[in-house]
């Protein structure tokens, strides 16, 4: 089982850029996708950002395309979430996940606090 470690969360000002990262241990992430989802506070999770582990390829939810970008290093097994133009709104916990054969993988989530 790959573990998947979140980090780079933290409080921002509106319209200001965060990273966060999720880092695949254990063993090398073979798998097919990697991504973020998030929760804000009495809401559901929500899907962020996706990535194909092998193409590069990218899709975004509709709220954060223009302002987010996903991208891998795959010799790192690592990908990564690039924030931008943050609102308040994108307040929640980001949890990465990582997608296998038959399975996915979460990571522990990130909080993402952004102020007005």
């Amino acid at each position: 089982q790959v573990q998947l470690v979140d980090s780079g969360g933290g409080l921002v000002q509106a319209g200001g850029s965060l990273r966060l990262s999720c880092a695949a241990s254990g063993r090398s992430f073979n798998g097919y996708a990697m991504g973020w989802f998030r929760q804000a506070p009495g809401k559901e999770r929500e899907f962020v950002a996706r990535i194909s582990w092998s193409s590069g390829i990218t899709s975004y939810a509709g709220s954060v395309k223009g302002r987010f970008t996903i991208s891998r290093d795959m010799s790192k097994n690592t990908a990564y979430l690039q924030m931008g133009g943050v609102k308040p709104e994108d307040t929640a916990v980001y949890y990465c996940y990582g997608d296998q054969v038959d399975s996915r993988d979460w990571g522990q989530g990130t909080q993402v606090t952004v102020s007005s």
